[in-house]
């Protein structure tokens, strides 16, 4: 399927990784790059939704026809993302200064989990332990317990691949007025801790507190958490406001005694025993039926695999079945030049020719 995104013309080599790099490549092959994945012999992709849109090439990078491959590819490349250790593609001969010198215009684009440098720069991780160096992690979780692993979303994702993304298509911009390229250095722990900021910069208090298990946001109020229902199922609130919260008292008939103190922390325990009693009274779907799209600030706890059909993800198209699969649908929307889903073709080595005879 063509393309007509806003990235249409841009030309991206991806070295074939795991975790951000490859969510990074997805993102700008759906918004219309030109991405040719280089993979090791044999590889076959892990994952279809996130490995999509790829133009693939199986490669011995340290062979003569790998290395001279991958030098036409870059000569004539945008942008290129690799997730290696530092100083990996130096010792292959594929680092900046060797690769910068032939494209002064090309964007460098290094994920990383440490960074670049430091002392833990060549150390294996993954990405609970790079957001446990923030102070991200320590704020998850119940109050007295462990820190809860949140998937792998804030470390690889949040401050992994979105903050690569947005550094590439700065650089680009920047590209625009110097006709020069630069190295990108996109490390989880400095994305982790810019997405810490709102929290870093605030008052600490009772109600605004990163301490596990407490605050407003962390778990501990009870007008923003999660209660089970009649049925086992799981709903959230959320409403902060007091307009909100009362609307949701209102609604789900509570007791009045919940009206008084709602910003006290010190009723925040008590209150929250109430709440879950009151909603362990009916089920899931009798909650939707009296809370969802008003203003009480509410929403059903919907499983990934059921995600696509709840009726307001439908209508947003959320998710798209693609060659008889579902995928994630492209984000963000563009009303002029839509995004796409495409599949991923062995063809690498045919779009590097092209690029190379100017096409």
């Amino acid at each position: 399927m063509p393309s007509n995104g806003p990235l249409t013309g841009l030309r991206v080599v991806e070295f074939q990784g795991i975790g951000p790099g490859p969510h990074v490549a997805m993102m700008l092959a759906d918004m219309g790059a030109e991405v040719v994945r280089i993979e090791r012999s044999g590889h076959q992709p892990m994952n279809p939704v996130v490995e999509r849109a790829r133009h693939r090439v199986a490669l011995d990078l340290k062979s003569e026809d790998g290395q001279a491959f991958v030098k036409t590819a870059l000569k004539h490349a945008d942008v290129l993302i690799e997730g290696f250790r530092p100083g990996v593609m130096e010792r292959l001969g594929l680092g900046p200064d060797d690769l910068l010198s032939a494209n002064p215009a090309l964007i460098y684009a290094r994920m990383t989990g440490w960074g670049q440098d430091g002392p833990l720069a060549q150390a294996a991780g993954h990405d609970l332990n790079y957001i446990a160096i923030t102070g991200a992690l320590d704020a998850i979780g119940k109050r007295g317990e462990l820190p809860v692993p949140p998937q792998n979303l804030v470390g690889d994702f949040g401050g992994g691949s979105m903050y690569c993304a947005m550094g590439i298509l700065a650089a680009l911009f920047e590209r625009t007025s110097s006709g020069k390229g630069q190295v990108v250095d996109a490390a989880i722990v400095d994305g982790v801790t810019s997405l810490m900021s709102f929290f870093y910069g605030q008052p600490h208090s009772a109600l605004r507190t990163v301490d596990r298990g407490a605050g407003l946001l962390g778990g501990a109020a009870h007008f923003y958490r999660c209660y089970t229902c009649k049925d086992g199922k799981e709903i959230s609130v959320g409403a902060i406001e007091p307009q909100f919260y009362a609307e949701l008292l209102q609604r789900a008939d509570a007791p009045d005694h919940l009206r008084e103190a709602q910003m006290d922390p010190s009723k925040w325990g008590s209150y929250a025993e109430d709440l879950a009693d009151l909603f362990a009274t009916k089920t899931q779907d009798e909650w939707c039926e009296l809370l969802e799209g008003t203003d009480a600030c509410f929403a059903p706890v919907v499983p990934l695999d059921h995600a696509k059909d709840h009726p307001h993800m439908k209508a947003r198209g959320a998710f798209v079945e693609h060659g008889g699969r579902w995928h994630t649908a492209p984000a963000p929307r563009f009303d002029r030049t839509p995004a796409t889903i495409r599949d991923s073709v062995q063809d690498g080595d045919a779009v590097v020719a092209r690029w190379s005879e100017g096409g």
